[in-house]
């Protein structure tokens, strides 16, 4: 059947905020609720567990092998360039829109919610990397740490080192290795396939543990946030999608309906690493070649987070108003040209859009103890932004290839194929 995962994970979703509502009605307490959403969130991170089991090994074999099969080191040079030139001017449009969004809508202004003392801390680490450790972070130590711990941006840039070296290479062991890499991508292709089997259950496990830990009615005390925020991300969502048509064209329409399912995925899961393996699918579905996806959806997931630029920018904008603190346009641009470089230096940090507000927010003189206003409905605030991230780095991944030459057709999905019809 067309679709049947995602008709099945907005299932789950459904019955996640029933289950969800039911659990925190019939809890004695927070506590009782607490401890009712650990047994909701097992799933959840069963379900993260087996996604972030595959993407190490996902990053390094597609990488490796279309370098391998491209063979030319300046290409590979060519799309990094471009791919980062997309990157930097997405992140700056985002954060600007949500800076003019955050002043029109004024979120903050007239909250009529008790204010936590500014003096509070919110025990968050703020210690993000400094230009200097971030640029000596991106190149790992070890291979294999990098891996443990996931780091994309450390895998990448081994992976790269080690397709350009087996791409210089003619003699029969290194055909051996590079068909042996081609062949690695090719099972974790299949085995993402086994483990989405896995992400409606996953999906409905963290919907009901946030609905239970935090209840429905925190969505009406935050109506207004909630609802302005959303309204940003639609406005953002038009201008990806109308950047995207003017290389694209009409095709930017088929790509988004296409990543229906990895936007959906990151929505409900509220993880980009959720929807890596099924965006990467997708793209190449979409007619991308497999070495430009390979390059600048790793990238992407590093450098080009358009949605938790919006939300950057919205939340420290929030907490100024909801504390009465004026603060000037050159200030605000200042700020966020500060957090658009502060969140390179965290990528991959759990909640890491909150962790660049709280290390942003003493220097231009505001309380970090705002924080404490949103850090309750982070979870639902961090769901559009997650799946704003992964449109956003589709849009980029499809344009980066438009560029090079390298968009070919958009091939059919097997659910779509007629019993017996060989796919294109």
């Amino acid at each position: 059947m067309r679709n049947k995962l995602t008709i099945l994970i907005a299932i789950a979703a459904v019955a996640g905020v029933l289950a969800g509502y039911l659990a925190n009605n019939l809890a004695a307490d927070a506590a009782a609720a607490a401890s009712i959403a650990g047994y909701f969130s097992i799933l959840a991170d069963i379900f993260l567990r087996l996604i972030k089991m595959i993407i190490a090994p996902l990053v390094f074999a597609t990488v490796v092998s279309g370098i391998a099969a491209t063979g030319d080191t300046k290409t590979v040079g060519r799309i990094g360039l471009k791919a980062v030139g997309w990157f930097v001017t997405a992140s700056l449009v985002s954060l600007t829109l949500g800076m003019t969004l955050a002043n029109f809508f004024q979120p903050g202004a007239n909250l009529g919610l008790p204010l936590p003392d500014a003096g509070l801390s919110t025990n968050l680490k703020t210690g993000g990397l400094s230009l200097k450790e971030f640029i000596v972070h991106v190149f790992p130590r070890s291979i294999f740490e990098a891996m443990a711990t996931n780091e994309i941006l450390q895998i990448l840039v081994f992976s790269i080192f080690f397709g350009v070296a087996l791409a210089s290479l003619t003699d029969k062991p290194a055909l051996t290795v590079t068909r042996f890499v081609d062949e690695l991508g090719h099972a974790m292709l299949k085995l993402t396939e086994f483990v989405m089997m896995f992400a409606p259950v996953g999906v409905f496990g963290a919907i009901a543990a946030a609905i239970t830990t935090q209840g429905i009615g925190i969505l009406a005390t935050y109506g207004k946030f909630i609802g302005t925020f959303y309204a940003s991300l639609a406005v953002l969502w038009v201008v990806l999608i109308a950047a995207g048509f003017v290389f694209l064209r009409g095709r930017v329409f088929t790509l988004i309906s296409m990543v229906r399912e990895p936007m959906l995925i990151a929505f409900t899961t509220a993880s980009s690493e959720a929807a890596y393996p099924k965006l990467m699918e997708r793209l190449e579905r979409f007619g991308a070649k497999e070495h430009v996806t390979a390059l600048v959806l790793p990238l992407g997931y590093s450098f080009n987070l358009d949605g938790s630029m919006v939300y950057q920018a919205f939340a420290a904008l929030f907490i100024a108003q909801a504390y009465g603190i004026e603060m000037s346009i050159g200030q605000q641009m200042t700020m966020l040209l500060v957090m658009m470089l502060s969140s390179k230096g965290v990528a991959g940090v759990p909640r890491a859009s909150l962790v660049v507000v709280a290390a942003v927010l003493p220097t231009f003189g505001l309380p970090e103890a705002g924080l404490l206003l949103i850090m309750g409905i982070d979870q639902f605030l961090d769901m559009g932004r997650t799946a704003t991230n992964v449109i956003g780095n589709g849009i980029a991944t499809a344009v980066v290839a438009k560029w090079e030459g390298e968009l070919g057709p958009t091939t059919a999905e097997p659910e779509a194929e007629a019993p017996g019809e060989k796919p294109a």
